[in-house]
């Protein structure tokens, strides 16, 4: 909902992220002042004048054009900066340049440390899976080579240890029972591999909750597509070959929302994820 505030708080804060936006850009106020047609004791007192009155809409606009950031933002009608035309650019160019490989992600990963991450992967979490199903996964079904992939995911790996990240993932229940029993998407992966990969996660499991946890939810009830929220900064949905990557709050917030209810409908909470995976490994022949 729209918050109304008053005329002399509107100003404070125009006052304050003008300020900032002059700072984020590198411009001087005689360079403000030169992009917009003014005097530069104009734009002094704009940064200065204690009074309750607020610049013309062509002056607000001529230093938001100039500083690059939304006008809506330094009129406090709107939390972001971006102007919306460049946040839909920003968006789809993290999505095009994540499909050409891993760095992107990682980078989204290094930019949410000291937050919860929040996944829902495609098939397993490729930072949780063995050398040998990584193998027998990728091959030359995607445009990377299995080695590509799992240095990749070994890198993920890597640093889910030694972050403060808290990291949270949902499967659909029947994702991991599928795999032990080697139907469905896994047929014909051999029972070696499988048990081998089921052992490894009762290990990084073991030596990594709570930072890490596993909830396992039914699909039948709820669904998400592949999903991961880097704390309050990011969300994005995975599409096969790209991503879409959000950076706007309040679409953060939603996708966030979906996986918590992922979570709260879970049939396998985290601390019953060990007796399962061990209840798995004991089917598998």
């Amino acid at each position: 909902m729209y918050e109304i505030i008053s005329k002399s708080d509107r100003a404070t804060l125009f006052r304050t992220r003008l300020a900032s936006a002059l700072q984020m850009a590198g411009v001087s106020r005689a360079g403000l002042a030169r992009a917009t047609g003014v005097d530069r004791s104009t734009v002094t007192q704009l940064l200065t004048s204690e009074d309750a009155r607020m610049p013309g809409g062509h002056l607000v606009a001529g230093c938001a054009q100039a500083l690059e950031v939304s006008a809506d933002w330094l009129l406090g009608l709107s939390d972001r900066a971006e102007r919306t035309g460049s946040l839909l650019a920003t968006t789809m160019a993290d999505a095009e340049r994540a499909g050409t490989g891993d760095d992107r992600i990682f980078d989204w990963h290094r930019e949410a440390a000291g937050y919860k991450i929040r996944h829902v992967p495609a098939t397993l979490p490729d930072m949780l899976k063995t050398h040998a199903v990584m193998e027998w996964e990728y091959g030359d079904a995607t445009g990377k080579s299995a080695g590509q992939a799992i240095a990749a995911a070994s890198a993920r790996y890597d640093w889910m240890r030694s972050t403060d990240c808290d990291y949270e993932i949902a499967l659909p229940l029947h994702r991991l029972t599928t795999f032990a029993m080697g139907s469905g998407y896994f047929k014909g992966l051999a029972p070696a591999a499988r048990r081998e990969q089921i052992d490894w996660l009762r290990q990084v499991y073991d030596q990594l909750y709570p930072t890490l946890r596993l909830v396992l939810y039914d699909a039948r009830r709820i669904y998400s597509a592949p999903i991961t929220v880097f704390g309050p900064k990011l969300a994005a949905i995975y599409l096969g070959r790209y991503y879409v990557a959000f950076r706007d709050r309040d679409r953060v917030q939603a996708v966030t929302r979906n996986f918590d209810g992922l979570v709260r409908e879970a049939r396998l909470s985290a601390r019953d994820i060990p007796d399962f995976l061990a209840t798995l490994r004991a089917e598998i022949l």
